[in-house]
């Protein structure tokens, strides 16, 4: 299994990503599915999508996990029947899944031009600091996203938005960290966030 890099931010967690090469039939093979999760992946019509969804039970397994040990809530957010909080995420060929003692969000997403076009959907704030015609504008974007959604999935909120409750501080590539906030109902929350860019992906993970 090609685990493809293993960080631990403290103690309490543990982020696994993992690169897929292996074909549909090769994960499918090597896994044991839930009857609801076997209809899922089978319903999937992209295989991309199939081969991410399968890649991420093979994860679960390095945690010693296995499909059953997950369960999904109304809102569709992942739950670990052992009580730990988990985050998980796939885009293109890469797969990562989060483990901790604490509430936790993760995402993970391919850097490409198109964020440009849907920027004003997810941030509002931010162009207060972001340029527009800077070098690094997708990749900065890019950030932004994950750490939105990653806030979204630790949230687990039905109704809260990218735009309007979440807020990502300004942030420097290099230092790979930042803060952000949930403004929500008349309260805020604060968020560490860490990042990390690799073969034209990001990854972004919210702790407490």
């Amino acid at each position: 299994m090609p685990l493809y890099k293993t960080i631990n931010p403290n103690s309490q967690t543990v982020v696994k990503i993992w690169k897929i090469t292996e074909t549909y039939t090769a994960l499918m093979d090597g896994v044991s599915l839930e009857t609801t999760s076997l209809n899922r992946v089978l319903g999937m019509k992209s295989e991309l999508h199939q081969r991410g969804f399968l890649a991420v039970r093979w994860l679960l397994a390095t945690f010693g996990y296995s499909d059953k040990d997950v369960f999904y809530d109304t809102f569709g957010k992942p739950h670990l029947a052992d009580g730990k909080y988990i985050s998980i995420t796939h885009s293109f060929n890469f797969a990562a899944v989060v483990v901790s003692e604490n509430t936790v969000g993760l995402d993970l997403e391919k850097q490409r031009e198109k964020i440009k076009v849907i920027a004003h959907k997810f941030i509002d704030y931010e162009f207060n600091y972001l340029e527009n015609n800077a070098n690094d504008y997708i990749r900065k974007l890019t950030v932004v996203w994950c750490i939105k959604e990653s806030l979204y999935k630790l949230f687990g909120t039905p109704g809260l938005s990218f735009k309007a409750n979440c807020l990502a501080i300004p942030f420097n590539l290099e230092d790979e960290a930042t803060v952000a906030w949930i403004d929500y109902n008349t309260k805020k929350y604060r968020y560490k966030i860490s990042f990390l860019e690799f073969e034209g992906f990001t990854c972004a993970y919210a702790l407490t």
